[in-house]
Protein backbone atom coordinates (compact mmCIF):
# COMPACT_ATOMS: atom_id res chain seq x y z
CA UNK A 1 0.00 0.00 0.00
CA UNK A 2 1.30 3.33 -1.22
CA UNK A 3 2.11 6.05 1.25
CA UNK A 4 0.35 9.42 1.27
CA UNK A 5 2.70 12.41 1.10
CA UNK A 6 1.81 14.81 3.67
CA UNK A 7 -0.66 17.80 2.97
CA UNK A 8 0.02 21.13 3.10
CA UNK A 9 -2.17 21.80 6.05
CA UNK A 10 -0.57 18.55 8.08
CA UNK A 11 2.73 20.26 7.66
CA UNK A 12 2.06 23.47 9.15
CA UNK A 13 0.65 21.57 12.39
CA UNK A 14 4.01 20.08 12.61
CA UNK A 15 6.07 23.59 12.14
CA UNK A 16 5.75 24.77 15.92
CA UNK A 17 7.27 21.48 16.73
CA UNK A 18 9.85 21.89 14.63
CA UNK A 19 10.80 25.04 15.71
CA UNK A 20 10.84 24.25 19.65
CA UNK A 21 12.86 21.05 18.83
CA UNK A 22 16.36 23.05 18.60
CA UNK A 23 15.77 24.78 22.33
CA UNK A 24 14.68 21.63 23.81
CA UNK A 25 18.65 20.40 22.97
CA UNK A 26 21.46 21.85 25.44
CA UNK A 27 24.24 24.01 23.09
CA UNK A 28 27.32 22.10 23.78
CA UNK A 29 28.90 25.64 24.95
CA UNK A 30 26.05 26.22 27.40
CA UNK A 31 26.24 22.53 28.91
CA UNK A 32 29.80 22.64 29.28
CA UNK A 33 30.01 26.68 30.91
CA UNK A 34 27.21 25.35 33.50
CA UNK A 35 28.82 21.22 34.20
CA UNK A 36 32.14 22.75 34.57
CA UNK A 37 30.85 26.00 37.06
CA UNK A 38 28.45 23.53 39.48
CA UNK A 39 32.11 21.36 39.41
CA UNK A 40 33.75 24.43 40.96
CA UNK A 41 31.37 25.79 43.02
CA UNK A 42 30.28 24.20 46.72
CA UNK A 43 26.82 24.40 48.12
CA UNK A 44 26.64 23.86 51.80
CA UNK A 45 22.83 25.00 52.05
CA UNK A 46 21.65 22.76 48.84
CA UNK A 47 20.73 25.81 46.67
CA UNK A 48 21.73 23.64 43.45
CA UNK A 49 20.50 20.94 44.25
CA UNK A 50 18.31 20.89 40.72
CA UNK A 51 21.67 21.32 38.65
CA UNK A 52 21.79 18.04 37.49
CA UNK A 53 23.27 16.11 34.70
CA UNK A 54 20.25 15.83 33.13
CA UNK A 55 19.07 19.06 33.24
CA UNK A 56 22.69 20.47 32.23
CA UNK A 57 21.84 18.21 28.90
CA UNK A 58 18.62 20.56 28.35
CA UNK A 59 19.15 23.65 30.44
CA UNK A 60 16.68 26.04 28.46
CA UNK A 61 13.62 25.72 27.09
CA UNK A 62 12.87 28.63 24.57
CA UNK A 63 12.70 31.44 27.09
CA UNK A 64 12.37 29.59 30.09
CA UNK A 65 15.19 27.38 32.30
CA UNK A 66 14.56 24.27 34.69
CA UNK A 67 17.72 25.53 36.69
CA UNK A 68 18.27 27.77 39.88
CA UNK A 69 19.73 31.09 38.75
CA UNK A 70 19.49 30.61 34.99
CA UNK A 71 17.63 33.12 32.49
CA UNK A 72 17.29 31.67 28.78
CA UNK A 73 16.59 33.91 25.74
CA UNK A 74 15.74 31.39 22.34
CA UNK A 75 17.29 28.21 23.94
CA UNK A 76 20.39 29.97 25.40
CA UNK A 77 21.87 30.84 29.21
CA UNK A 78 21.58 34.73 28.87
CA UNK A 79 21.41 35.32 32.64
CA UNK A 80 23.26 34.11 35.53
CA UNK A 81 22.47 34.75 39.05
CA UNK A 82 23.02 33.02 41.85
CA UNK A 83 23.36 35.65 44.92
CA UNK A 84 23.65 35.30 48.42
CA UNK A 85 23.53 31.28 48.48
CA UNK A 86 26.45 30.78 50.49
CA UNK A 87 27.76 29.26 47.96
CA UNK A 88 31.68 28.51 48.04
CA UNK A 89 34.46 27.19 45.51
CA UNK A 90 36.22 28.85 43.06
CA UNK A 91 34.80 30.91 39.70
CA UNK A 92 35.13 27.84 36.88
CA UNK A 93 37.08 29.25 33.44
CA UNK A 94 34.50 27.26 31.27
CA UNK A 95 32.07 30.24 32.18
CA UNK A 96 33.50 31.48 29.20
CA UNK A 97 32.03 29.08 27.25
CA UNK A 98 28.42 31.03 27.84
CA UNK A 99 29.20 32.96 25.24
CA UNK A 100 25.33 34.57 25.09
CA UNK A 101 25.94 35.32 28.45
CA UNK A 102 25.10 39.02 29.47
CA UNK A 103 24.55 39.48 33.14
CA UNK A 104 26.70 37.34 35.30
CA UNK A 105 25.89 38.14 39.50
CA UNK A 106 27.31 35.95 41.87
CA UNK A 107 27.52 38.63 44.25
CA UNK A 108 27.24 37.60 48.39
CA UNK A 109 28.54 34.75 48.72
CA UNK A 110 32.20 33.29 49.74
CA UNK A 111 33.66 32.03 46.61
CA UNK A 112 37.15 32.46 46.87
CA UNK A 113 40.52 32.07 43.94
CA UNK A 114 41.19 34.22 41.45
CA UNK A 115 39.01 35.95 39.03
CA UNK A 116 39.45 33.87 35.92
CA UNK A 117 40.94 35.91 32.20
CA UNK A 118 39.20 33.94 30.30
CA UNK A 119 35.68 36.33 31.40
CA UNK A 120 37.32 38.20 28.88
CA UNK A 121 35.65 36.07 25.76
CA UNK A 122 32.10 37.27 27.53
CA UNK A 123 31.57 39.45 24.50
CA UNK A 124 28.53 40.38 24.67
CA UNK A 125 28.85 40.78 28.95
CA UNK A 126 26.96 43.72 29.98
CA UNK A 127 27.05 43.75 33.71
CA UNK A 128 29.46 41.53 35.97
CA UNK A 129 28.87 41.55 39.47
CA UNK A 130 31.34 39.26 41.82
CA UNK A 131 30.78 41.64 45.16
CA UNK A 132 31.00 40.41 48.53
CA UNK A 133 33.02 37.15 48.54
CA UNK A 134 36.32 36.21 48.32
CA UNK A 135 38.27 36.64 45.82
CA UNK A 136 42.04 37.07 45.41
CA UNK A 137 44.41 38.02 43.00
CA UNK A 138 44.94 40.68 40.26
CA UNK A 139 42.17 42.25 37.93
CA UNK A 140 42.34 41.05 34.98
CA UNK A 141 43.25 43.91 32.42
CA UNK A 142 41.51 41.24 29.62
CA UNK A 143 38.00 42.28 30.95
CA UNK A 144 38.48 45.65 28.79
CA UNK A 145 37.73 42.97 26.48
CA UNK A 146 34.32 42.98 27.18
CA UNK A 147 33.07 46.08 24.96
CA UNK A 148 29.61 45.94 26.56
CA UNK A 149 30.50 45.97 30.06
CA UNK A 150 27.87 48.53 32.20
CA UNK A 151 28.24 47.46 35.68
CA UNK A 152 31.61 46.15 36.95
CA UNK A 153 31.06 45.15 40.57
CA UNK A 154 34.14 44.07 42.97
CA UNK A 155 33.93 45.58 45.78
CA UNK A 156 34.23 43.40 49.06
CA UNK A 157 36.87 40.84 48.50
CA UNK A 158 40.70 40.39 48.76
CA UNK A 159 41.86 41.41 45.23
CA UNK A 160 45.71 43.35 45.12
CA UNK A 161 47.94 44.77 42.69
CA UNK A 162 47.25 47.72 40.30
CA UNK A 163 43.70 48.55 38.45
CA UNK A 164 44.59 47.76 35.09
CA UNK A 165 45.00 51.18 32.97
CA UNK A 166 42.84 49.28 30.44
CA UNK A 167 39.44 49.30 32.13
CA UNK A 168 39.26 53.08 31.85
CA UNK A 169 38.68 52.25 27.62
CA UNK A 170 35.24 50.67 28.89
CA UNK A 171 33.43 53.73 27.19
CA UNK A 172 30.07 51.96 28.30
CA UNK A 173 30.71 51.60 31.64
CA UNK A 174 28.26 53.14 34.46
CA UNK A 175 28.79 51.62 37.59
CA UNK A 176 32.05 50.81 38.78
CA UNK A 177 33.18 49.78 42.06
CA UNK A 178 36.37 48.09 43.52
CA UNK A 179 36.50 49.35 47.08
CA UNK A 180 37.58 47.48 49.94
CA UNK A 181 39.43 45.29 48.55
CA UNK A 182 43.68 45.55 48.92
CA UNK A 183 44.61 47.33 45.59
CA UNK A 184 47.58 49.73 45.06
CA UNK A 185 48.98 52.23 42.99
CA UNK A 186 47.49 55.11 41.01
CA UNK A 187 43.68 55.32 40.07
CA UNK A 188 43.59 55.09 36.16
CA UNK A 189 43.22 58.71 34.82
CA UNK A 190 40.37 57.25 32.35
CA UNK A 191 38.91 56.12 35.41
CA UNK A 192 38.79 59.11 37.28
CA UNK A 193 38.10 61.48 34.24
CA UNK A 194 36.12 60.03 31.79
CA UNK A 195 36.41 63.56 29.52
CA UNK A 196 39.24 61.41 27.67
CA UNK A 197 37.26 57.91 26.94
CA UNK A 198 35.11 60.12 24.64
CA UNK A 199 35.91 63.48 24.06
CA UNK A 200 34.57 66.82 25.94
CA UNK A 201 31.93 67.06 24.08
CA UNK A 202 30.24 63.77 25.52
CA UNK A 203 31.92 64.89 28.71
CA UNK A 204 28.52 64.93 30.38
CA UNK A 205 27.23 61.67 29.57
CA UNK A 206 29.58 59.68 31.50
CA UNK A 207 30.03 59.33 34.62
CA UNK A 208 33.23 60.24 36.72
CA UNK A 209 33.78 57.70 39.52
CA UNK A 210 33.39 59.30 43.01
CA UNK A 211 35.79 58.71 45.72
CA UNK A 212 33.30 55.80 47.19
CA UNK A 213 34.41 53.45 43.82
CA UNK A 214 37.59 53.36 45.15
CA UNK A 215 37.71 53.47 49.65
CA UNK A 216 39.13 51.10 51.60
CA UNK A 217 42.33 50.62 50.04
CA UNK A 218 45.02 52.02 52.11
CA UNK A 219 47.40 51.56 49.29
CA UNK A 220 45.57 53.12 46.45
CA UNK A 221 46.10 56.94 45.70
CA UNK A 222 45.30 59.39 43.30
CA UNK A 223 42.26 61.66 42.27
CA UNK A 224 39.64 61.05 43.47
CA UNK A 225 41.11 59.85 46.62
CA UNK A 226 44.00 61.69 48.36
CA UNK A 227 47.70 62.13 46.56
CA UNK A 228 50.34 59.51 47.69
CA UNK A 229 51.19 59.07 51.64
CA UNK A 230 54.78 60.93 51.81
CA UNK A 231 54.73 62.81 48.35
CA UNK A 232 53.19 66.14 50.34
CA UNK A 233 54.40 67.08 54.09
CA UNK A 234 52.14 65.40 56.94
CA UNK A 235 50.56 67.55 59.39
CA UNK A 236 53.54 66.68 62.29
CA UNK A 237 55.64 68.20 59.54
CA UNK A 238 53.75 71.33 58.83
CA UNK A 239 52.94 70.94 62.46
CA UNK A 240 56.91 71.09 63.45
CA UNK A 241 57.70 73.74 60.71
CA UNK A 242 55.57 76.37 62.17
CA UNK A 243 56.76 75.99 65.63
CA UNK A 244 60.60 75.64 64.57
CA UNK A 245 59.73 78.62 62.41
CA UNK A 246 58.16 80.47 65.61
CA UNK A 247 60.63 79.54 67.26
CA UNK A 248 63.36 81.16 65.21
CA UNK A 249 61.37 84.15 64.82
CA UNK A 250 61.46 84.88 68.60
CA UNK A 251 65.12 84.21 69.05
CA UNK A 252 66.06 86.71 66.16
CA UNK A 253 63.65 89.16 67.49
CA UNK A 254 65.44 88.73 71.27
CA UNK A 255 68.93 89.07 69.74
CA UNK A 256 67.49 92.20 67.79
CA UNK A 257 66.18 94.09 70.82
CA UNK A 258 69.56 93.01 72.58
CA UNK A 259 71.53 94.46 70.31
CA UNK A 260 69.70 97.57 70.34
CA UNK A 261 69.79 98.06 74.03
CA UNK A 262 73.38 97.18 74.16
CA UNK A 263 73.91 100.48 70.87
CA UNK A 264 71.56 102.40 72.94
CA UNK A 265 73.27 102.30 76.36
CA UNK A 266 76.72 102.43 74.42
CA UNK A 267 75.64 105.51 73.03
CA UNK A 268 74.32 107.24 76.10
CA UNK A 269 77.79 106.85 77.51
CA UNK A 270 79.47 108.16 75.17
CA UNK A 271 77.33 111.33 75.45
CA UNK A 272 77.79 111.90 79.03
CA UNK A 273 81.70 111.48 78.49
CA UNK A 274 81.41 114.32 75.79
CA UNK A 275 79.28 116.49 78.40
CA UNK A 276 81.94 116.00 81.30
CA UNK A 277 84.66 117.12 79.11
CA UNK A 278 83.06 120.04 77.37
CA UNK A 279 82.54 121.29 81.32
CA UNK A 280 86.29 120.91 82.32
CA UNK A 281 87.56 122.57 79.19
CA UNK A 282 88.10 126.73 79.99
CA UNK A 283 86.16 129.46 78.16
CA UNK A 284 88.39 131.63 76.08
Amino acid sequence: MATRPPRPAELLLLLPLLLLLPSALADPDDEACLSNLRSSLTDPTGSLRNWTAATFAAPCNGFTSYLEGVTCNNGRVYKLSLTGLSLGGALSPSLANCTNLQSLDLSSNAISGPIPSELSSLLNLAVLNLSSNRLSGPIPPELALCAYLNVLDLHANILTGLIPDQLGLLGRLSAFDVSYNRLEGPIPALLANRTAVAGAAAAAALPRFNASSFAGNRDLYGYPLPPKRGAGLSVLAIVGIGLGSGLLSLVLSFTAVCIWLRVTEQAALMSGEEGKISHLMPDY
